[in-house]
């Protein structure tokens, strides 16, 4: 479905992406881990066209997209969930859905998608008329995702979704992401949150000073022994 080849992206002299290549196959989860600065996001934000490739390829189903405007890269059914949440704070939790649908035409199926969202983020259901800045911060993340979701991804990209979060939150956050990935929906993870990053993975990249350095099945990544020593803090 997406497919990177040779990304290379510079910030002044900085070299973000050094020449990676990776694949996001339809209907899979992939996950895209490592440290602070590694350049995961950078790699999703090439993907929208946030951050201009120097060089290299981005392709969705076939199609080039390296280096397109953000709004074709959405219409094409690509969405970012981007970190540190970015709701509306001034808008209501509604307002927020429905912006989430602004490219779309539907209205009766983006009612029917307004109701399979608050199935999916009850608490959601019960704050509509809250305004979006006055949410805890897990319901603001939720807010996220469900306006993300509203735009009718086909490909959904999530940048440290469980950032900042309390575990029992994170857990909710990671069972949300195997949902909406159950109903049809492939998913590009960035995560700090190893472990729970490659258990939910059907396969994981490991990113190290804009270069992939390890790859393969997310469990299989889980007993890599570098992987435990530098991301899951096990020594053997």
């Amino acid at each position: 479905m997406l497919t990177i080849s040779n990304l290379h992206v510079h910030y002044g002299g900085i070299h973000a992406i050094n020449g990676i290549n990776l694949e996001v196959p339809q209907n899979k989860i992939v996950t895209l881990i490592g440290a602070n600065g590694a350049g995961k996001s950078s790699t999703l934000k090439s993907i929208m066209g946030l951050a201009k490739a120097s060089d290299g390829s981005i392709k969705f189903n076939g199609e080039e997209i390296t280096n397109k405007p953000t709004t074709q890269t959405v219409s094409k059914g690509i969405v970012l969930v981007p970190e540190g949440r970015r709701i509306f704070p001034n808008l209501t939790v509604e307002e927020n859905l429905i912006l989430g649908a602004y490219i779309r035409k539907d209205k009766e199926q983006i009612n029917k998608d307004l109701n399979w969202v608050y199935e999916l983020f009850p608490r959601l259901k019960e704050r509509l008329w809250q305004k979006g800045g006055t949410l805890s911060g897990g319901e603001q993340q939720m807010l996220a995702v469900a306006r993300g979701l509203m735009s009718k991804p086909k490909l959904m990209m999530m940048d440290e979704p469980s950032l900042g979060l309390a575990p029992l939150i994170v857990k909710d956050i990671f069972n949300i992401i195997k949902e909406i990935h159950k109903n049809g929906v492939t998913i590009l993870l960035i995560e700090q949150n190893a472990k729970a990053a490659l258990e939910v993975a059907d396969y994981g990249y490991v990113l190290e000073t804009g270069g992939i350095v390890l790859e393969g099945p997310g469990k299989e990544l889980l007993k890599n022994d570098q992987v435990q020593a530098a991301y899951l803090g096990e020594h053997k």
